[in-house]
């Protein structure tokens, strides 16, 4: 089942991006960002201004809200079969995205690799929210990726 696109208040965009409202109307008008009025209000859509941000301001991932969720578990060390079984993800998807330095490797305990917990909790996320089987989900520096097109 394809997935609504999530429309938040234009003013609440800018301050969860740390975006300026005025450059969001203007992203708006030019057709660069979705939107539409609510009750009066102008409402954005929430992925595309992240994309946005991303672009405008070098986001990192740690910055995202999906990110900010499990900055708790920042730091703690998990090996990446326990990783596979508590996250339901496929260990051979885990290890790419180790390779590929979204994940980050803390160190190592006998043949165990061990990888930030947070990394994997808010990877297991985006890829349960995106996850289509054969496509791209994040970009090279570990935010969600949003493709140019919006048919795929």
């Amino acid at each position: 089942m394809a997935t609504l696109p999530v429309f938040i208040p234009l003013s609440e965009a800018a301050r969860k991006y740390g975006l300026d409202e005025d450059y969001l109307r203007q992203m708006v008008e030019r057709g660069k960002i979705r939107a539409a009025m609510v009750a009066g209000e102008m409402v954005v859509s929430e992925d595309e201004v992240r994309g946005e941000a991303i672009e405008v301001k070098a986001l990192r991932k740690e910055d995202l809200p999906e990110y900010q969720k499990y900055a708790h578990l920042r730091g703690k060390p998990i090996w990446i079969s326990k990783a596979a079984r508590d996250y339901r993800v496929l260990q051979p998807t885990l290890s790419k995205w180790v390779k590929a330095g979204i994940i980050k490797i803390i160190g190592k305990e006998a043949n165990r690799i061990l990888i930030d917990e947070a990394d994997v909790a808010y990877c297991a996320e985006v890829y349960r929210a995106r996850g289509i089987p054969g496509r791209i989900l994040f970009n090279s520096d570990g935010t969600p990726y949003s493709p140019k097109s919006k048919f795929y």
